[in-house]
């Protein structure tokens, strides 16, 4: 089986719209998405979702009339904004992918004040919040028929 990839214009358009989506900061001494570590592990962790992938990257193309990386960064914002609001499933399914990756990066992890290590077996301290804010949720009737 051989493993599916986008082709060089898609990597093109997806690695500008990544680095729109999760820009570096230096205020807060992160990458954006679209560093090369970064978003090598994006186009690596396509697998299921890449026919989403490539009818988003379809989208983009076509509300940038071309090549969504050739465009300025004032128009990429532009179209971006647009395609935000067209994209549906396919872009959710990108966006999901790239937010997944980018937060799955040690220097991300690390400026977010966490220990870049897996959840298990040590865990991770959750603070605690208002748990009375679900009491509206306890109080509605239930949405499911009983068997």
């Amino acid at each position: 089986m051989t493993q599916e990839t986008l082709n060089d214009a898609e990597l093109r358009d997806l690695r500008a719209l990544a680095g729109l989506m999760i820009p570096a900061s230096g205020t807060y001494g992160v990458p954006g998405a679209d560093d090369e570590l970064i978003f090598a592990e994006i186009v690596k962790n396509l697998e299921r979702d890449m026919a989403d992938a490539r009818t988003a990257l379809k989208q983009l193309a076509g509300l940038s009339g071309g090549s969504f990386a050739a465009l300025s960064l004032e128009r990429r914002a532009e179209v971006a904004a647009h395609f935000k609001q067209e994209g549906g499933a396919p872009l959710f399914a990108l966006n999901r992918v790239v937010l997944l990756c980018y937060y799955r990066d040690d220097r991300v992890m690390r400026s977010l004040g966490q220990e870049p290590r897996a959840p298990f077996p040590k865990g991770h301290v959750v603070e605690q919040g208002d748990w009375s804010l679900l009491d509206p949720v306890r109080q509605r009737a239930p949405m499911w028929r009983r068997v």
